[in-house]
Order: structure tokens, then C-alpha cells, then sequence
């Protein structure tokens, strides 16, 4: 199943996070594709608001994964992997441990790490469309 949305402001994307989730229901990791500024960590956001997630919710771009916790205790993973220049590094921070625990994880720039990906991830594809602040998110899994 193929899913696309066209989001023309930050409003829709609440109703596009909402639905992201009922469609994957038993789904569990999320790999977030798009170009530097595309707006993944904005959408990432907006379904942690999903979860009801009470941390503040920001890029691990130097930390490389974040954790938060939603308002019944449950964790979720934050990845951004834009800085890795080498796979030991994800071993590093032991992602296995994270990506087959059950709970959700969010992966930033999922394309570095491609091989350690594990089978039935969400792809969530996010490409601007030529109009201010305009974008296209395409859902599948892979």
C-alpha cells in the first residue's frame, strides 16, 4: 500500500501524523527520506504529539538518538544519522537494541544505514514541490 499527501501548511500536518499512525498500526519503525530542511524532525514532532509524548521533542543530530516518553511511560526513539560517516558508529550506540525493542523509532537520514535496516520499516518520503512551504509525503513500506 502506497500512501501520498500533499501538506500546503503546518496545520495539515497534525491530520497527516494521525493518519500515518492509523495506517501502520502494527508498525513500529519509521524512516524518515528528504533533502536538509525537508521537514522530517517538524513531521517527527507532530506524531510524537500523536503519542502524547511529554519531552520536548528535537533533533539528535549530535547526540545521534533521542529518547522521549509518552504520558503512559512508553519509550520513543529519536534517530538522525546526517552526521555518520561510518556504520560502526550505529553499532556504537547499539541501535539493535532500540530498532527490534517494539516500541516506535523515528530514523533522520535512514539512507546511511541502509543495511541495518530492519524488514517492514515505514518509509516516509518528504520532497517540497516547488510552492512555499508546500510538500509532498509519500508512505510505503518497504
Amino acid at each position: 500500500m502506497k500512501r501520498r499527501f500533499y501538506c500546503e501548511s503546518l496545520e495539515k500536518l497534525d491530520g497527516i501524523a494521525g493518519e500515518l499512525l492509523a495506517l501502520f498500526p502494527e508498525q513500529r519503525v519509521f524512516a524518515f527520506y528528504g533533502k536538509l530542511g525537508a521537514g522530517k524532525t517538524t513531521l517527527i514532532k507532530k506524531i510524537c504529539e500523536q503519542l502524547q509524548v511529554t519531552d520536548e521533542v528535537t533533533s539528535p543530530t549530535f547526540s545521534l538518538i533521542n529518547q522521549y516518553i509518552t504520558r503512559h511511560g512508553d519509550p520513543v526513539y529519536h534517530f538522525d544519522f546526517y552526521r555518520i560517516n561510518k556504520t560502526e558508529e550505529v553499532f556504537d550506540i547499539g541501535y539493535e537494541e532500540f530498532l527490534y525493542s517494539g516500541d516506535y523509532c523515528f530514523i533522520e537520514w535512514p539512507e546511511k544505514v541502509t543495511e541495518l535496516l530492519p524488514e517492514n520499516y515505514v518509509y516516509v518520503g518528504i520532497n517540497e514541490t516547488g510552492r512555499e512551504g508546500s510538500r509532498e509525503i509519500e508512505l510505503f513500506l518497504a
